[in-house]
């Protein structure tokens, strides 16, 4: 018998005041069986960072040729391709060839360092591609407040990153390993 999904219900307010984008989002995360607190926050980071009326999760883990998170044109396009964790280097090029932009945040404190040290010098070559690492303290901290239905409030300004829950506010540290435009975030 196959493993169902949980399903997580949050509240996102988001203001990112340099992109004057001010919005509440009311969201459901299915998270799979093998789907960590970690990977399913880094998702809703994310989202807070990319906050649109357009943006929308992927189907999951399950599936390979899916993005974490898309941002859709008004033709239904992809023009953002959102991905979390460490993606192996062809999933990227076929992400750059369909999206006018690909954003990854990568996670897992040296396991990124050592990915990025295998596969940086070809993911610098692809267009309009941003790799953004999250610090693992950051990310634990972020794990910490997942509850079944979940209340947050993202501020983003000046490259600065806060995530607030119901117990605690988290000072999110993002490091910027690769920057192109097309959709990337600088935070």
């Amino acid at each position: 018998m196959a493993l169902k999904a949980t399903i997580f219900k949050a509240t996102l307010a988001v203001a990112d005041i340099g992109r004057g984008y001010y919005g509440t989002h009311a969201l459901t995360l299915a998270r799979h069986p093998s789907e960590t607190d970690e990977r399913m926050m880094a998702r809703l980071l994310a989202f807070a960072l990319h906050a649109d009326p357009n943006l929308a999760f992927g189907r999951g883990l399950s599936t390979d040729d899916e993005p974490a998170l898309a941002l859709a044109d008004a033709t239904g396009a992809i023009a953002t391709w959102i991905d979390v964790g460490l993606p192996d280097e062809r999933a990227l090029r076929r992400a750059a060839g369909r999206a006018r932009g690909v954003v990854v945040y990568a996670y897992g404190g040296r396991a990124v360092d050592l990915w990025w040290a295998r596969a940086g010098e070809a993911l610098r070559r692809l267009p309009r591609l941003s790799v953004h690492a999250i610090a693992p303290a950051s990310l634990a901290a972020l794990a910490a407040l997942v509850e079944r239905t979940m209340d947050f409030t993202c501020t983003i300004e000046d490259g600065h990153v806060f995530l607030s829950g119901r117990h605690a506010t988290v000072a999110v540290e993002l490091s910027t390993l690769h920057a192109s435009g097309g959709g990337a975030r600088n935070a």
